[in-house]
C-alpha cells in the first residue's frame, strides 16, 4: 500500500509538474509575467523570489501551479504591468501557452521514449512460431514449432507484427510462406482461415489467421539518434491515437465507461509498476502523460481544451467571449469535472469491492 501511494505522488507530481512547466516557460518567453511558481500545492514551504516571480516548494507534493499576470479578463492589473499581461496577449500568444501544458506531456512521453531506445536498443519480435494449433492452416502445410517466418509472398518479415499484418491484408487468399527450418528453407503454401475474435476494445470482429502463436524470442535493434527520435515519436502518437479512440467510444457507448479508472487506479498500477522495476514504471509514467495531454485537450471549460475553444471563437468574431457566458460556461465545466470525479471514485471503490469478494 505505501508503495502504490508514493508511486502515486511521484507519478502525479511528475506529470503536473511537467505540465505546469510548459505553460511557465512558455508564458516567460512570450513576455507574460508570471507572479508564482510553485512545486506543489498548498502553504508555501521555502521559496526564493527571482524578479517578479516567486518561485516556491509548498507543502502537498502533487504537482505544481503557475500564477500569471492578469490571468483572467476581468482581473485588475497595474497598469504597468499590462504589456506583462496574459489577457492583454494576442490570441494566438496566448493559445502557445495554454497549447504548451499538453505539448509538454507528450514532449515528456517522446523524451522517456527516447531515452530508453538510446540507451536499451529496440526491443523486436522475431516472427518465430511458437506453438500451432491443431486444425489449422498452418498445420495441415506443415508449420513448425521452432520454424521463423523469412517471408510472405515475396515480402521479407522481420518482426511478427510484420507477418501478421500481411496476413490481415491477403485476407483469405492463398499466401506463399518462406520459411527458415533448421538451416533449411522451405516454401509453404497456406491459405488464412477466418476467425470470429475480438479486438482491444472487446468489440467483436472478423480476421484472418494461419493458427501460430509467437515463441516470444526477441532481438534488439540498435537505433541511430535520428532513429531513436522517430520511434519515441511513433511510440507517442500510438498511445495518443488509442487514447482518442478510446475516449471517442466511451463518448459513443460503445465502450463501457467502467473501464474508467480514477486515483485509486491509477495508485494500484502505479505501485504494480514501480514493483515490476523501473523501466515499466517510466514507461507507465509516459503512457499517463500521453493520457494527460490527450484529456486536458478536451473542450471543457477549466480545462486547457476549453479555454482554447474561446481563443477560437475570439478569432473568429474578432472580440473576446462576453465575460457572463465565461464564467456560466466554467462552472459547468467545473460540475461535469465533479461528476467525472465522483463517477471515478465510485468505479474504483466498486472494483476494488469485486475483486475482494
Amino acid at each position: 500500500m505505501s508503495t502504490s501511494i508514493v508511486s502515486l505522488a511521484i507519478v502525479l507530481g511528475v506529470l503536473i509538474f511537467v505540465h505546469e512547466f510548459g505553460h511557465f516557460l512558455v508564458a516567460k518567453l512570450l513576455g507574460v509575467g508570471v507572479e508564482k511558481f510553485s512545486l506543489g500545492f498548498g502553504p508555501r514551504i521555502v521559496g526564493k523570489k527571482i524578479g517578479m516571480t516567486d518561485y516556491r516548494i509548498s507543502a502537498l507534493p502533487l504537482g505544481g501551479y503557475v500564477k500569471m499576470v492578469g490571468e483572467t479578463p476581468d482581473s485588475e492589473i497595474d497598469p504597468a504591468l499590462i504589456p506583462l499581461s496574459f489577457s492583454h496577449k494576442t490570441v494566438f500568444r496566448r493559445a502557445l501557452i495554454v497549447l504548451a501544458g499538453p505539448a509538454f506531456n507528450f514532449f515528456l512521453a517522446v523524451l522517456i521514449f527516447y531515452g530508453f531506445f538510446q540507451i536499451s536498443g529496440l526491443p523486436i519480435m522475431k516472427p518465430e512460431v511458437g506453438a500451432v494449433q491443431q486444425d489449422m492452416p498452418a498445420q495441415a502445410a506443415g508449420i513448425q514449432p521452432g520454424d521463423t517466418i523469412v517471408s510472405v509472398d515475396g515480402v521479407r518479415v522481420d518482426r511478427w507484427e510484420e507477418m501478421a499484418a500481411l496476413i490481415t491484408q491477403r485476407g483469405s487468399h492463398p499466401l506463399v510462406f518462406e520459411v527458415s527450418r533448421e538451416g533449411e528453407i522451405l516454401s509453404l503454401r497456406i491459405t488464412p482461415k477466418q476467425v470470429a475474435s475480438q479486438n482491444l476494445f472487446g468489440e467483436p470482429e472478423d480476421k484472418y489467421v494461419i493458427g501460430i502463436t509467437a515463441s516470444g524470442n526477441y532481438s534488439i535493434q540498435r537505433l541511430s539518434p535520428i532513429g531513436c527520435l522517430a520511434e519515441g515519436l511513433r511510440q507517442t502518437w500510438k498511445i495518443a491515437e488509442l487514447t482518442v479512440v478510446s475516449v471517442g467510444k466511451i463518448l459513443t457507448g460503445k465502450l463501457s465507461a467502467k473501464t474508467i479508472g480514477g486515483p485509486i487506479m491509477i495508485a494500484q498500477l502505479a505501485g504494480e509498476n514501480a514493483r515490476a522495476g523501473m523501466t515499466s514504471f517510466i514507461f507507465f509514467i509516459a503512457l499517463l502523460s500521453v493520457n494527460l495531454g490527450i484529456l486536458n485537450l478536451l473542450p471543457i471549460p477549466v480545462l486547457d481544451g476549453g479555454h482554447l475553444m474561446f481563443f477560437v471563437v475570439e478569432a473568429l468574431t474578432r472580440r473576446p467571449v462576453n465575460l457572463k457566458m465565461r464564467e456560466v460556461a466554467q462552472q459547468i465545466g467545473m460540475a461535469l469535472l465533479i461528476l467525472l470525479m465522483v463517477f471515478v471514485f465510485y468505479n474504483d471503490i466498486a472494483r476494488i469491492l469485486f475483486h475482494s469478494k
